[in-house]
Parts: C-alpha cells; sequence; structure tokens
C-alpha cells in the first residue's frame, strides 16, 4: 500500500532532556522562537517580549478553560477513573483502569462515593454513575501528561492552570497559555473563548497514513462579546492550537457566538481563514498539534524550527518553551 500522506513525515530527533517535565521558575520567563512564515526567518526571543511582536488591530484570542481534577484512584489506589466528560445528573464518560474487571453493573467506593459502570462504548469507554457528585478537589488528581512520568503535585496545582483559567472541563491543559502573567495580559488586546482539551490530545496517530487518523471531538464554546472582537480584529493571534481549531471549524462568515463540538484535524495542506498568527508550544513527534504547526508555518519551515530549537536547546512539550509564528 503506498501511503500518500505517511504519518513518519512528523518524526523529529529530540534528546530526552530537553523534555520539561517541570515549569520555568518564572511564567513569562520562557524562551520564544519567532518564525515569520513568507521569508522562513527565526529569531530567538523571550516570551515576555509578546506583546511586542503584536501590530495595531491584533486580537490576541485565548482559551480559558479550566483542567479538572479528573484522575481519580479506589482508597487501595487499584483501580482509576479518569473522568472525561459530564453526561448530566452525577454521570461521566470514562476512561477506566483495569478495564476487564469494571463491567457494567460494578459498583466502586471512589472520591468519597460510590461509582457504578452502567455501560461500556465500543471504544472501551464507560458511562459511570456517582451516587453523589464525587468530590474532585479533595480525592482528585491533576490528569498530568504521561510523558511526565510522575504524580502531579502542589506546584502543579497552580502551574498546570493559565493565569486566566475559569471555565472547568479540560483534562489536559491548553499549554500555550502557561506562559501569560496577569501584566502579560494587560498589555495586549485580548479576548476569551472556551474550549475543553479531552484525553485524545495524548493519543498517538496509530494509522500509518495521517488521512486514516480520526480526530477526538471537543466542546467549545464562543461568548457574544468575544465573537464581536474577533470578527473586528485586523488580525487574529491565536493562542494555542485549541484556539485555532475552534476558530478553523467555524463556517464562512462572521464569527457566530455559540457552543458546539469539532472533530477537525488541521494538517498540511490547509486554507486557513480565522487566524492570522499562532502563538504555540513545542509538540511530541508525529501527533496531530505538530501536523496542525506544519500546516500553518509549512512543513519545511516547521521542521527547520524544530530543528534549530533542539540544537538551541530549547525546552519541549507542555511545561517548555514556545513559537510565536507570524
Amino acid at each position: 500500500m503506498s501511503l500518500t500522506h505517511p504519518v513518519a513525515r512528523y518524526l523529529y530527533d529530540l534528546p530526552p532532556e530537553l523534555v520539561a517535565t517541570r515549569p520555568c521558575a518564572e511564567r513569562d520567563g520562557s524562551r520564544m522562537m519567532v518564525v515569520e512564515r513568507t521569508t522562513g526567518t527565526i529569531t530567538h526571543a523571550k516570551f515576555r517580549d509578546f506583546p511586542d511582536w503584536l501590530r495595531k488591530g491584533d486580537l490576541v484570542a485565548l482559551n480559558d478553560s479550566r483542567v479538572i481534577k479528573a484522575r481519580l484512584l479506589t482508597p487501595d489506589a487499584k483501580t482509576e477513573i479518569f473522568l472525561l466528560e459530564p453526561l448530566g445528573e452525577n454521570r461521566w464518560k470514562c476512561l477506566v483502569r483495569p478495564g476487564r474487571k469494571l463491567r457494567p453493573g460494578r459498583s466502586l467506593p471512589i472520591a468519597g462515593t460510590t461509582a457504578r459502570v452502567l455501560d461500556v462504548l465500543p471504544d472501551g469507554e464507560r458511562i459511570v454513575a456517582f451516587d453523589e457528585t464525587p468530590d474532585l478537589e479533595t480525592f482528585g488528581h491533576l490528569p498530568l501528561p504521561p510523558y511526565f512520568h510522575r504524580p502531579s503535585d502542589a506546584t502543579d496545582d497552580e502551574r498546570y492552570q493559565t493565569v486566566y483559567a475559569s471555565t472547568k472541563g479540560s483534562v489536559a491543559a491548553p499549554t500555550a497559555g502557561l506562559h501569560f502573567t496577569p501584566d502579560v495580559l494587560t498589555r495586549i488586546p485580548h479576548a476569551f473563548l472556551t474550549l475543553h482539551v479531552g484525553a485524545g490530545t495524548f493519543l498517538p496517530v496509530k494509522a500509518e497514513d495521517v488521512s486514516g487518523h480520526t480526530m477526538h471531538e471537543e466542546r467549545f464554546d464562543i461568548p457574544e462579546s468575544t465573537a464581536a472582537a474577533l470578527n473586528a480584529a485586523q488580525r487574529i493571534v491565536a493562542v494555542g492550537t485549541t484556539v485555532t481549531r475552534t476558530l478553523e471549524s467555524r463556517p464562512p462568515g462572521p464569527i457566530a457566538a455559540g457552543s458546539g463540538r469539532t472533530d477537525i484535524f488541521i494538517y498540511p495542506p490547509f486554507a486557513f481563514r480565522r487566524v492570522g498568527a499562532l502563538l504555540t508550544n513545542f509538540h511530541l513527534p508525529c501527533s496531530t498539534l505538530l501536523m496542525l504547526v506544519c500546516a500553518f508555518a509549512g512543513y519545511d519551515t516547521t521542521l527547520r524550527a524544530y530543528a534549530q530549537a533542539v540544537e538551541n536547546r530549547y525546552r519541549f512539550f507542555s511545561y517548555g518553551d514556545c513559537m510565536l509564528i507570524v
């Protein structure tokens, strides 16, 4: 079988010591690589310089979703329920481990209440009902990315949230926003939308060809005030792939306020209609996030930028440095 768009094109060599498993001492102290799409010029800067790269008429679009403590463990720590999405009436769509023991009808004590498995979905996810609302703040754990290879701690409770996180619902942080401070926000024109990041952001692309991958679906909301600001902007600067996917999933014409779901999968070639600049972190090889960046900046430019990031010892992934593509 010939592959028209092989996933292997998105491999790159990354020394393991460049994976950031702890945040930068100061949020805005991260390094920022600036990539100019038209010329391919690469500039090395600091994130605190971000406002200086904006131009008149720009609007910075931010995702205000807040990460929930979605990992729940039984008192003996032998069973895990990972909350994915609320379904109402104390019901959740969940991942469970070990799955073979949690079949429909099974009950177990967890998070200060009792959970009952109601159904098993075709992809192995469970529908779980809780007798009472689970106490996530007391019993839950932040769902850190698997490559951290460590449990969450008090530092993560603060730093794995953006300073503007307000709407609970994500099971992974919109990490491009982790660099912002209240001071930086006061220096930029900005507006908020919400996209709740799902566990699918951690899933590898298993298909050999990019076109064979099915993107996970995520919930979003665009407030009236944000829609008006976006439509008035001369250029939208998206903070993160979550904002980019939300905006690019909207139909042609003015951006309308409202809630919905999106499973848009952005990879080269893709004609961007909404986003004019993108701030994003450095992403895992062969990930859908890296494919989106390649679609925006160009495949060759992106891989050249990543090679420079490795050469210059940038920090990678969720707690790592960032890239501004203009």
